[in-house]
């Protein structure tokens, strides 16, 4: 299968998961892509002043890939700041957010799978 740049979903989300101003969504794997293995795989822009709110994973775990700029990320109470080629795991059960605190865009790849143990 391909999926052409014009079919590929992108979503401007305000406020996602109670977070601050407008974060880009282009969501390239969707559910129906791959059944019963996870939600989505995207690449987000979260603009400086922007963040995702802090919110829990149940059922599912949250795979996050900095590639630009410079994330602050609440893991599960613990606020750590990530720089490109850092990862960010939210395993099932646990919360996070992510905030850019930046000059500049942060550019992230979010995968969001089934916990299946």
């Amino acid at each position: 299968m391909v999926r052409r740049k014009e079919d590929i979903r992108v979503r401007q989300v305000e406020h996602a998961q109670g977070g601050k101003e407008t974060v880009c969504f282009t969501d390239f794997l969707l559910p129906e892509d791959a059944p019963g293995h996870g939600r989505v795989i995207s690449k987000l822009v979260i603009p400086p002043g922007a963040s995702i709110g802090y919110h829990a994973h149940n059922g599912e775990f949250e795979c996050i890939y900095v590639l630009d700029g410079e994330a602050t990320v609440n893991d599960d109470g613990r606020e750590v700041v990530l720089h490109p080629g850092d990862m960010h795991l939210c395993p099932g059960g646990q919360s996070h957010g992510t905030e850019n605190r930046g000059e500049r865009d942060l550019t992230v790849i979010a995968l969001i799978l089934n916990d299946l143990s």
